[in-house]
């Protein structure tokens, strides 16, 4: 028998054995968890960059990437036809739809329901098989939870005593019209088991119409967690009151004409900025200003696309004054070249940029005045009041914010992966950057991205001081669009120049070297040593920049240790991608990369039986299945089995006495 240093160790031990208070106790947990360490690993999922299009990533959850699918073939192969297996397929993903339309078309709704009954059982044992009962049992919806086990844990084609028993129940939950809601309920436990970690690597928000149905969808989530996109970044910079990071949000949603997020999903009030714009810019074209339509932004009349476009022009105005105030309050940042008002000659409509002149698109900017450019006008002052106290008391809003804080960081480690949105600091040799966080003070690496994040978490913490509160706020900025910003590592970011300059060459934003050398296995695996990321099979995995598939561009680089699974969902990058993203599933037998096609709609996929088509490219594939002792949970799985056999210890040598379970009193 090992022996332990038990009083180094007494006052933890003491309170472990309020959980285990006896030998039996003790031995059958470490049996329990010894039993866990050598069940194959569960399937992750990583996405990135969603950007708003919630039916797109809706399918994608529901379908596991194409995983059910999967199971659904392997399973029935070729006792079912095609049709029957997509229209199985549509059911599982959006169950109450599908079952509406069957009752208009089935003529024999019993007999549909008792052969469906068996094969949604068939399906669930299947994706519920790599699970402990314990975990499959917390899984299930509470009415029905008795039966599904019953029925999960019978297999009728290995015991023929039990055939009558399984069919009997079946034929109860039909007889007792109870059939709709046990597919429902089947449905969703089968959706909820295929994907047993999801991983979010960035931008939730922007450009579609839908990020607050995301995050309605991810308030209910079972198990995920995110690294925080620019994107993401911009939006809880707006909730805590960063008036430049407010107008960036109204901007990007009028850009692309999807208002459904400020307006419906978080009430914010934008008749005022309508009412200003309409006064302001009544007789500006605002041609640069008209909105890009994709998706649900489609259909738009010409009134409300001028209207839009003068909108988009106003906050867009107020939106470059705010931040150059912002690069005037704290020139540590070294960004007051982007202070670009002051660099207009608005007598010969020119600017003056990096030594060279060039002339304007437009230069109607009836708010500005020549001498003091950056300076908002009474009226700009008293809309910015007015959207600020709308983002400030938007409940919904605070609430999707807070969740992104309870289940976000800047990076993380998983299962030896390095997850991060965009970037790494880097140098031109390829050494990690020192970056500037709070004024003469700075960091790299492992240090620089949980340093920003404390900063983040700041923002919204009242034992923040005064001080340390008002730079966070002010900082989101930084972290949007500052050259050195792990979430955007470019030169500048070229907002004013694509409106009002014609010459391309000003647009241009140079990536940093991060995105200059991750082609680089060494420079991949220094990254991944200074994060303290160890052993074989170590990936950085990240999104941000749109992988160019129509131009041969492949999103494994570094010898397979880097992956870049931008999703790509946004429509408005489809004609650019060539594709709809990425989807990276990583499950006991490796890493698959599933590259998806556009998504119709729902409502195409539940009346055709229609899917993501997705083609599958092996990345990685292990020789033997991966098991739960092989994965960070394993880890953890060891150090209580270890604690566990101290506590044997303990009791067997009497330096502890066994004593009976404390169970509550019964009211």
């Amino acid at each position: 028998m090992k022996k332990y240093n038990i009083e180094k160790d007494i006052r933890y031990l003491q309170l472990l054995s309020n959980s285990f208070p006896t030998i039996a106790d003790a031995s059958t947990e470490i049996i329990n968890l010894q039993a866990i360490m050598n069940l194959p690993k569960g399937t992750e999922h990583f996405l990135a960059d969603i950007h708003g299009e919630y039916e797109a990533f809706q399918h994608v959850l529901k379908n596991a990437s194409g995983n059910i699918k999967r199971k659904v073939n392997e399973l029935f192969g070729n006792t079912l036809r095609e049709q029957e297996k997509r229209e199985l397929c549509s059911l599982i993903y959006y169950p109450e739809q599908k079952l509406e339309l069957v009752k208009e078309t089935e003529t024999d709704i019993k007999d549909w329901y008792h052969i469906t009954l068996h094969q949604l059982v068939a399906v669930c044992r299947t994706v519920s098989s790599k699970y402990t009962r314990s975990k499959v049992r917390k899984s299930l919806p509470t009415e029905f939870s008795y039966i599904i086990q019953e029925l999960l844990h019978e297999h009728t084609e290995n015991n023929s005593n039990k055939t009558a028993y399984v069919n009997v129940i079946i034929d109860t939950i039909i007889s007792t019209g109870r059939a709709d809601d046990f597919i429902i309920a089947i449905c969703n436990v089968i959706q909820r088991l295929a994907i047993d970690q999801l991983h979010i690597l960035g931008d939730i928000y922007d450009r579609g119409p839908g990020a607050h149905i995301i995050m309605d969808t991810m308030a209910h989530y079972h198990s995920w967690d995110i690294q925080w996109g620019n994107h993401d970044i911009l939006w809880m910079g707006a909730c805590a009151g960063n008036n430049a990071c407010i107008c960036n949000v109204i901007r990007l949603s009028l850009r692309y004409a999807n208002l459904t997020t400020l307006e419906e999903g978080y009430g914010i009030n934008l008749v005022p900025l309508a009412t200003f714009a309409m006064e302001v810019y009544k007789d500006d074209p605002c041609e640069e200003f008209m909105p890009r339509l994709s998706g649900g932004a489609k259909k738009v009349d010409e009134k409300t696309m001028r209207l839009t476009a003068q909108m988009h022009k106003a906050i867009a105005v107020i939106q470059f004054k705010e931040e150059a105030q912002l690069y005037e309050a704290h020139p540590e940042w070294n960004m007051h070249d982007r202070e670009l008002f002051k660099h207009i000659d608005y007598d010969k409509h020119t600017i003056h940029i990096d030594g060279k002149d060039y002339p304007l698109t437009s230069c109607h900017f009836p708010t500005i005045d020549p001498k003091h450019p950056c300076q908002l006008t009474f009226e700009e002052k008293t809309l910015m009041g007015k959207l600020h106290h709308s983002f400030h008391v938007s409940e919904k809003l605070n609430k999707h914010i807070r969740l992104l804080l309870q289940h976000g960081c800047m990076y993380a480690v998983r299962n030896k992966n390095l997850l991060f949105h965009a970037s790494i600091p880097l140098d031109e040799k390829g050494e990690l950057k020192e970056v500037m966080v709070t004024p003469g003070k700075f960091y790299k690496g492992k240090e620089l991205f949980q340093n920003i994040g404390m900063i983040i978490r700041s923002a919204f913490q009242d034992d923040s001081t005064l001080e340390e509160r008002k730079y966070a706020i002010d900082y989101f900025l930084y972290l949007w669009c500052g050259p050195d910003s792990p979430l955007f590592d470019k030169s500048k970011m070229a907002t004013f120049e694509r409106y009002f300059i014609a010459d391309k060459a000003t647009h241009k934003e140079e990536k940093g070297n991060y995105f200059l050398l991750r082609d680089d296995e060494a420079i991949v695996d220094h990254i991944l040593e200074a994060f303290e990321v160890t052993g074989d099979n170590r990936h950085i995995i990240n999104g941000h920049v749109p992988v160019h598939v129509a131009n041969g561009e492949n999103p494994i680089k570094a010898n397979g240790k880097l992956m870049v699974i931008d999703g790509g969902f946004s429509q408005a990058y489809h004609k650019e991608t060539g594709i709809a993203g990425y989807t990276l599933v990583f499950h006991s037998r490796g890493f698959q990369l599933v590259q998806h096609e556009p998504f119709t709609s729902a409502a195409d996929a539940v009346l055709r039986g229609t899917d993501i088509k997705s083609t599958i490219q092996i990345v990685e594939m292990n020789q033997q299945r991966l098991r739960v002792e092989d994965t960070d949970k394993g880890t953890e799985l060891r150090l209580q089995i270890e604690a566990l056999k101290e506590l044997l210890y303990a009791y067997r040598c009497g330096f502890l006495t066994e004593h009976e379970r404390k169970t509550p009193p019964k009211v």
